[in-house]
Order: C-alpha cells, then sequence, then structure tokens
C-alpha cells in the first residue's frame, strides 16, 4: 500500500509582527506600578516610611487617618512607662500604616 509511505505536509504561514516599542513599554510600566501608576505602587512604602520615624505616627496621618494617629500618639504616653508595650505600638503603626496605603492603592486600582 501506498498510503502508509506517503507524507502529509502541511504548510501554516506566518506572520511575523515588529513589536511595538511603546505599547511594550506601556505594559512593562503597569506590571512595575501595578496598573495605578507610579505613586500607587510606591504609595505603601512611603507610608512605611513616614511610620518609621517614631512618636509622630506620620503614617497614619498619610493615610488621612489622623483620629487614629493622634490618638496612638495620646496612647503612647503611658505606655511609654513600659517600654516593651510602646514597642509592640510603634511595630503594629508601621503594619497599619501599610496596610491601610494598600487598600487605598486597591480601592483607588478597582474605582479605574
Amino acid at each position: 500500500m501506498q498510503d502508509e509511505d506517503s507524507e502529509i505536509e502541511l504548510v501554516v504561514p506566518v506572520e511575523e509582527n515588529d513589536v511595538d516599542s511603546i505599547a511594550l513599554g506601556k505594559t512593562i510600566w503597569n506590571e512595575i506600578t501595578a496598573g495605578v501608576g507610579i505613586w500607587g505602587a510606591f504609595r505603601p512604602v512611603f507610608a512605611v516610611v513616614l511610620s518609621l520615624i517614631p512618636f509622630l505616627y506620620l503614617g497614619q496621618h498619610f493615610n488621612r487617618n489622623h483620629q487614629r494617629g493622634f490618638d496612638w500618639f495620646l496612647l503612647q504616653i503611658p505606655l511609654a512607662f513600659t517600654l516593651v508595650l510602646w514597642v509592640l505600638l510603634y511595630v503594629w503603626s508601621i503594619f497599619d500604616a501599610w496596610r491601610d496605603a494598600s487598600i487605598l492603592v486597591a480601592q483607588s486600582h478597582d474605582q479605574s
């Protein structure tokens, strides 16, 4: 039988598209900034940097949680007598500022 020896060749035309460098740059930029722009990508980092300044709770004020920042400022006065509790409040404020900034970025990304 001749069917076993015959081969079928299939040729598929391939279109070679040139890479649009501007579109590629936009895609890379969106991946780096999570689609919310440079400020959205660095907002949680900036909130943490502000929170690292002790005694002032600037990360909470940066995230517009002024009441929480003021309350924690007042709460640290009695906690200063027990250094361990003050350190816990300080570390928690850093985490809280990062978490709130991340939530704000996520909400702004959902709205756009």
